[in-house]
């Protein structure tokens, strides 16, 4: 049976992720997150004060990308979680502060190439699950099955909200609307590759689907083009 390459990209909070990790645990493929790769470079930029609410230093990140290692290992439970320079950090990117600064590193030119350069290298063989906002039209242009997520604004910062309180994240409903918009128009306006529907793509609005109806549509896409039915 040949192997794909999977992209799934959409808007932040649609479950991009969940969907992609289900889908490569059922088909036996790697998953990589994008995503927390990003959110792994911004926080490394918060640690080593490259950016803050009152200022972003991107010539000095820049300048430091060659010290940023990043790599994906499956803990105890076979789930994927991601390392920065040798630390599991997969925590400590899902707070609402790193999320505030993610837009605007991933607007740096050098960090995309160098994210992109690496996500390219793990899928050249196929069978692999990926998830971001530019992997169907930069990562993967080629990829044999792409997905575009959406969901209304309130419905995404109500699903995000209900999780960082499960987490014991103190934060109000009003104030992850908020980074939810704010992040909506940071990540379709910027001048590199922004977050747009490949002419390609699949779209799946998920507003009013449950996690296991969406799971079980884009399963089923997946099989069709494995099987080459489409």
């Amino acid at each position: 049976m040949r192997k794909i390459t999977i992209a799934i990209d959409g808007h932040s909070s649609t479950g991009k992720s969940t969907v992609a990790k289900q889908l490569a645990d059922y088909l036996g493929y790697v998953y990589v997150d994008s995503g927390a790769m990003y959110r792994a470079v911004t926080l490394y930029a918060m640690r080593n004060g490259f950016i803050d609410a009152n200022h972003f230093d991107s010539r000095m990140l820049i300048d430091d990308l060659k010290n940023i290692s990043l790599e994906f290992r499956k803990n105890n439970l076979g789930k994927d979680e991601i390392f920065l320079n040798g630390e599991n950090i997969e925590k400590q990117i899902r707070t609402m502060e790193v999320s505030e600064f993610v837009s605007p590193i991933a607007t740096v030119l050098e960090v995309r190439k160098k994210l992109v350069q690496q996500q390219q290298s793990m899928g050249k063989e196929g069978g692999v699950v990926m998830d971001g906002r530019d992997i169907g039209t930069v990562v993967f242009p080629k990829a044999e099955l792409k997905i575009f997520m959406t969901a209304t604004a309130p419905v995404r910062a109500q699903r995000r909200f209900r999780e960082l309180i499960s987490k014991g994240i103190e934060v109000s409903y009003e104030e992850v609307l908020e980074n939810v918009t704010e992040r909506d128009q940071m990540d379709t306006s910027r001048a590199q590759s922004p977050l747009k529907i490949a002419d390609d793509a699949i779209i799946v609005d998920n507003s009013e689907m449950n996690p296991e109806d969406q799971f079980h549509m884009i399963l089923q896409l997946a099989k069709d083009r494995i099987a080459g039915r489409i």
